[in-house]
């Protein structure tokens, strides 16, 4: 009926007035933690509830890719995310399998990427040294320690440690630092554990947003490191029962800063009178011998007194910055060819060959088992 608010008794007007006031501040209060990120369903919205590989297929590893976000960005972002404590499970104590040079050159990996990952921090290492164990245990990883850490870093994206490929190895921590770094490392190859991260195969600093972390549990936070693992099976201690490989061969990129990674790849010449470049004979560079633009042969003359060890790092510095790099090289320069049209008794001559393939990730170094013995049959050429 018309004008029946003035007929309403004052209390029941004053009471609507209420709930009008109400009903605003409520709707201005919404919008503003809408605005914020921090809204009803903000955390879903920003992370979807991750869902868990069947336990029959083992899970991909993702590469490294960021979110487009500012660094204040993903530190609310990262923030939001719930803290996993149900199911939390410490790692058991893992004794690295092999002994002798392997042992050394897994601890110098294990040590470079708890000093470049952590800086000169033994509690931020311990937990970096804790996820390359993990991983190393995990079917969906490498099966050494150094595969593990320099996974992917043969590429300039794709490395799952960012150190291994983007520059950083070119800065030098002090012996002192290096000195702690390896002997924690060789603590944590012994048996030593961090039970404050579990079994997480995962982390990244707050200020950045990997993609993957959307499909993974956070479980551990480390200062400013966050630590994820797979839910459902693949994060389990059931899951954390590969076979560890004992024999960890040598890393070029670590060959500057481990004397055990730059022995295995290329051992000095001690023998009497010989000139250090002794091996370096003539050099012919065939364009397109490897099959395309960009993919050019070196054939090498090598040093018949030279250490076979040395021809690996021969080719390094032959082959430099080429993202292709095919090296032969004969010790015999009667059957070493002048030409890419290569007999079968030449191929056959051949001493070694040495491939390196960044787009295919692939890399090899072979010797002529006939004239230079290899402990690894692997090492040798098929003939």
């Amino acid at each position: 009926m018309p004008g029946s608010d003035e007929r309403d008794p004052p209390a029941l007007r004053r009471d609507g007035a209420g709930w009008l006031f109400v009903l605003l501040a409520a709707i201005a209060i919404v919008a503003v933690l809408h605005a914020s990120g921090r809204g009803p369903g903000a955390d879903a919205a920003i992370r979807p509830h991750p869902v868990a590989p069947p336990p029959d297929v083992v899970p991909a590893v993702l590469p490294t890719e960021l979110a487009p976000v500012t660094e204040d960005d993903a530190r609310t972002e990262n923030a939001h995310i719930p803290l996993v404590k149900k199911g939390f499970v410490a790692a058991r104590p893992f004794v690295y399998p092999g002994n002798g040079d392997n042992r050394a050159r897994a601890r110098d990996c294990l040590a470079s990427a708890m000093l470049y990952e952590a800086g000169d921090d033994a509690k931020g290492q311990r937990a970096v040294g804790q996820v390359v164990i993990n991983r190393v245990r995990h079917p969906a990883f490498p099966k050494s320690i150094c595969g593990v850490v320099f996974q992917g870093s043969e590429r300039a994206t794709g490395c799952q440690f960012t150190f291994t490929c983007d520059g950083a190895l070119d800065r030098r921590y002090s012996d002192a630092a290096w000195t702690r770094a390896r002997a924690l490392a060789d603590r944590m190859l012994s048996g030593s554990t961090d039970p404050e991260v579990g079994l997480a195969t995962h982390y990244h600093t707050d200020w950045v947003r990997p993609y993957w972390s959307d499909s993974l549990e956070k479980i551990a936070v480390v200062d400013t490191h966050l630590f994820f693992r797979w839910p459902g099976y693949w994060g389990t201690p059931g899951a954390f029962r590969g076979a560890v490989a004992g024999s960890d061969g040598p890393v070029a990129k670590l060959a500057a800063l481990s004397p055990f990674h730059a022995a295995a790849l290329a051992a000095p010449v001690e023998l009497a009178g010989v000139d250090a470049k002794a091996e370096i004979g003539e050099t012919r560079i065939v364009p397109g011998s490897g099959g395309g633009a960009g993919r050019d042969a070196l054939y090498v003359q090598l040093d018949h007194r030279a250490a076979p060890e040395s021809f690996v790092a021969t080719a390094l510095r032959l082959c430099g910055d080429r993202p292709y790099c095919k090296f032969m090289g004969w010790t015999n320069p009667v059957l070493k060819p002048d030409s890419d049209a290569m007999s079968e008794t030449q191929r056959a001559a051949m001493s070694f060959s040495y491939l390196r393939d960044d787009k295919a990730a692939f890399e090899k170094a072979l010797w002529n088992c006939t004239e230079y013995k290899r402990d690894d049959k692997r090492q040798c050429m098929k003939r």
